[in-house]
């Protein structure tokens, strides 16, 4: 359909237009079934936390943004060393990290689909410089989210991105009219689209189904004067509109001496902070998205080895000893701290990085139903397995009995030979048959076994092998893991994870 065949100025045949090529592009792949499980995860009030990190955990590339962006200098107060989603879960909080996950896949999906784009290059350049400014302005301003602050900021310009993205013709006309006539560029973009930018980004976050508070931000607040603080809504809205006019005048070269300072001072009142720090915070943020590759690479394709790391999802890495290692020590660093369930979380995490699992999946003893049964896992197409994950605790001569009883780590190369049939379960045969190598790690305390890891590569690779240098984190691993629940057993001697 060609741009002239559509009336200008319709906010309805606009829209359609809009969703028509969003829908030809292919709706960003993998886009919006990870941002809605973000947005779950961050709305549920049961397990969030295991619940983040296993969402963040289901896209690989996603994994190594998050965890780079948390070991940044944007979260050098944190401290450095966060090995695992799960320890930057604990640490930045569940909110946090889902809003640093929100931005980020919506940057990188928006990006991924238009990569031949100069001025869409150049919009994602300021959405990234306006998440900097709200991550300083925000921090400055101790009773605000600055990871909300940070994601409404880099979507405040949401609107203006999708237009120049995937109507890139009709916004050339727009151009050409603010050249020709002396328009201002709101005033354009009404008469082309029939809306604004701001109507526009919040269709589209509406249709995402993002969340109320971010949708509500994308508009574009004047400077005013305000008699009381700000509700937490209007001042997101107020952040975001700031953040964005700032990254404006920054990535604007012709852009005049006191612009910035205007803009600042403008909203200094509004936001209830002092003028002379919001700059310095401005500035601030202008120098951190120069120097930190984070944001920069999140705004390119992934790069070669982030690729060559999620082509085959359940490889085993060759720096596995190392990846257990790092896993075992941010356990380690939380174990005062974090609860037993946060550590199972760290210990789960631990093992399916860094031995590239297929699965990982911790299951606890219940003495009350006398079973073994699984309570948290990672790993595709599990949840609806779950149910039938549980074993009788008496005695059985098979390979999982064996292993709890002599409290060793058992791995299993091939399980699919037919020699070693006998010795497997009939609960695991019925809902792992794809498993060919597996491994155990019991959790014994006081010689009674109180459950176990287990983790598998399934019948798409050939055998894998645990190697000599990777048995030592694992079995540092078990052991602070046993420390954890028998310490929590004995505040409470019917727990279970």
């Amino acid at each position: 359909m060609s741009t002239m065949s559509i009336p200008s100025g319709n906010p309805k045949k606009t829209l359609e237009l809009l969703w028509k090529r969003v829908k030809q592009r292919g709706d960003l792949p993998g886009f919006s079934k990870v941002v809605s499980a973000i947005v779950g995860a961050m709305r549920g009030e049961d397990e969030r936390e295991f619940n983040m990190t296993k969402t963040v955990l289901s896209d690989p590339v996603l994994t190594q943004r998050v965890l780079r962006l948390a070991n940044s200098a944007m979260y050098s107060v944190f401290g450095q060393g966060i090995n695992t989603v799960s320890k930057a879960v604990i640490v930045l909080g569940t909110d946090s990290i889902g809003h640093l996950a929100l931005g980020l896949k919506l940057i990188d999906g928006l990006s991924a689909a238009t990569a031949d784009s100069a001025s869409a290059r150049k919009e994602m350049e300021k959405a990234l410089l306006a998440g900097h400014i709200a991550r300083q302005i925000a921090s400055s301003a101790s009773t605000r989210d600055a990871e909300e602050a940070v994601v409404c900021s880099m979507l405040h310009g949401l609107g203006r991105m999708m237009v120049t993205f995937y109507l890139a013709d009709r916004w050339t006309l727009v151009q050409a009219r603010c050249a020709e006539s002396g328009w201002d560029e709101a005033h354009a973009v009404r008469e082309q689209f029939g809306l604004g930018f701001d109507e526009i980004g919040r269709s589209v976050a509406q249709q995402w189904g993002l969340p109320a508070e971010l949708v509500n931000s994308l508009q574009d607040v004047p400077p005013q004067e305000v008699g009381e603080p700000l509700a937490h809504a209007d001042w997101l809205a107020a952040v975001s509109t700031m953040s964005s006019r700032c990254a404006e005048v920054l990535c604007d070269s012709t852009a005049a001496p006191g612009a910035l300072a205007a803009i600042v001072a403008s909203y200094a009142d509004m936001l209830g902070l002092d003028t002379a720090g919001m700059l310095a915070a401005v500035a601030a943020a202008g120098k951190a998205a120069e120097e930190d590759a984070v944001f920069v690479g999140s705004a390119k394709a992934p790069a070669a080895e982030e690729s060559a790391d999620t082509a085959q999802p359940t490889r085993k890495p060759a720096d596995a000893a190392q990846i257990l290692t790092h896993g075992v020590a941010d356990m380690r660093g939380a174990a005062q701290s974090a609860s037993t369930r946060q550590l199972m979380t760290m210990a789960l995490e631990a093992v399916y990085q860094g031995l590239g699992l297929s699965r990982a999946i911790a299951f606890l003893r219940s003495h009350e139903e006398a079973k073994y049964i699984a309570r948290m896992c990672f790993g595709e197409n599990l949840q609806e397995l779950l149910p039938h994950l549980m074993f009788d605790d008496a005695y059985q001569p098979d390979v999982f009995h064996a292993a709890l009883a002599n409290d060793k780590i058992l791995f299993v190369e091939n399980a699919q030979d037919p020699a070693f049939t006998s010795k497997l379960p009939r609960w695991w045969r019925d809902t792992l048959p794809t498993a060919r190598s597996f491994m155990v790690l019991p959790l014994t305390v006081n010689r009674h076994s109180v459950g176990f890891i287990y983790g598998d590569w399934d019948g798409s690779r050939s055998c894998m092998k645990l190697e000599p240098a990777e048995i030592l984190p694992l079995d540092e691993l078990r052991a602070l893991m046993v420390q954890a629940v028998e310490q929590r057993r004995q505040m409470e001697p019917t727990w279970i994870v």
